[in-house]
């Protein structure tokens, strides 16, 4: 089990620095000055040198490469105590400093003097909250109507719900945005279009939970997941049902429906896992058409902005964040297989 875990948190380190290189360079061989971008109009020789200075924008490429990975990394070594939003000396000598601290994304070119990790920190637990929800809708109600359709197989209901998980695999989440919006919205007047978990009150002192604004965006990303879970969970389930333990166990009178709760579902339930975790990591960073038509405020919308705005540390920020929550997610998945198949063997 240390082993498995070892070579796990190896790998992801490997991923990781192989995610940070390429995003590095990608946005670091443009010909645009980075030091003129964050200034903007308030760009002049001095404040330029002093950008330059500060963020080694002087330096060749290679050793700007290295200073980002030690702003990046939890404890960093450095000639002087530097300036982070927040620190820890470990370790003091004439030469160097060794310091301890969160990953340091810098400073927004487009939002004077807003750190990075600051934008995030507020869009992150939006997304969270969106991706959870909208997962939790198609796992409640995907995997009860799969169970269902195997159930009743070849019979009407397995034939309606089919047609229906069909049709919503082939619908678009930018197809489907636009017409919830316009149908639950615009038509029917139910819920506004636009709109975030957390909305200021009339005065614009406080901010009020609003779940109402979150149900369009779950509905939304929530349709194609459920879709692809409902077929999933029909096939495995029909495929299971041909074992021998599940003819030993009706011929000693347990019921079909008893032994697909409390026994073929657990061991189908395989794909459904991969097919949720692979749903669940996309929503983290596929949710953008969906969180920019709903203005819902999370990593997607935050995307665009910055690009639109060419923020490119706010983007390499995002993007790190990202694939550091696809890389946790596909580990925790690997445990999930254990629990729900002993046969899996870590190694």
């Amino acid at each position: 089990m240390l082993n498995y875990i070892f070579n796990k948190i190896t790998y992801a380190f490997l991923v990781l620095l192989g995610v940070v290189t390429i995003i590095f360079f990608l946005f670091n061989v443009m010909p645009a000055d980075p030091a003129k971008m964050m200034l903007g109009d308030r760009d002049d020789e001095t404040q330029l040198k002093l950008i330059n200075a500060k963020y080694h924008f002087d330096k060749p490429l290679s050793k700007q490469f290295l200073y980002y990975l030690n702003d990046l990394s939890p404890i960093s070594f450095h000639d002087s105590s530097p300036n982070y939003p927040s620190s820890k000396e470990i370790l003091s000598a004439k030469s160097f400093v060794v310091i301890v601290k969160k990953p340091y994304l810098r400073k927004s070119f487009y939002q004077k003097n807003v750190y990075v990790t600051d934008l995030i920190d507020d869009a992150f637990p939006n997304t969270i909250v969106l991706a959870l929800t909208s997962i939790s809708f198609a796992l409640f109600i995907g995997v009860p109507l799969g169970v269902l359709a195997a159930f009743y197989k070849d019979k009407i209901a397995d034939k309606i719900i089919s047609i229906v998980s069909v049709l919503g695999m082939s619908l678009p989440s930018f197809l489907a945005a636009v017409l919830i919006g316009y149908i639950f919205a615009y038509k029917l007047g139910w819920f506004n279009i636009t709109g975030s978990l957390f909305v200021l009150d009339d005065l614009g002192e406080h901010q009020n939970l609003s779940l109402q604004n979150l149900i369009l965006p779950l509905l939304t990303l929530g349709i194609r997941p459920l879709a692809v879970i409902v077929n999933l969970t029909r096939n495995a389930l029909i495929d299971e049902l041909s074992s021998d333990y599940v003819l030993l166990a009706q011929s000693k009178g347990l019921s079909m429906l008893y032994v697909i709760v409390f026994h073929s579902l657990k061991n189908s339930m395989t794909s459904v896992v991969t097919a949720a975790s692979g749903w669940f990591a996309g929503m983290l960073s596929g949710a953008v058409f969906v969180e920019y038509i709903f203005g819902w405020n999370g990593l997607g919308k935050l995307l665009v902005d910055a690009l639109i705005s060419v923020d490119f540390p706010l983007v390499m920020g995002i993007i790190l964040v990202i694939s550091t929550c696809f890389i946790i997610i596909n580990i925790l998945v690997d445990l999930i297989y254990v629990w729900l198949d002993p046969r899996v063997k870590i190694g």
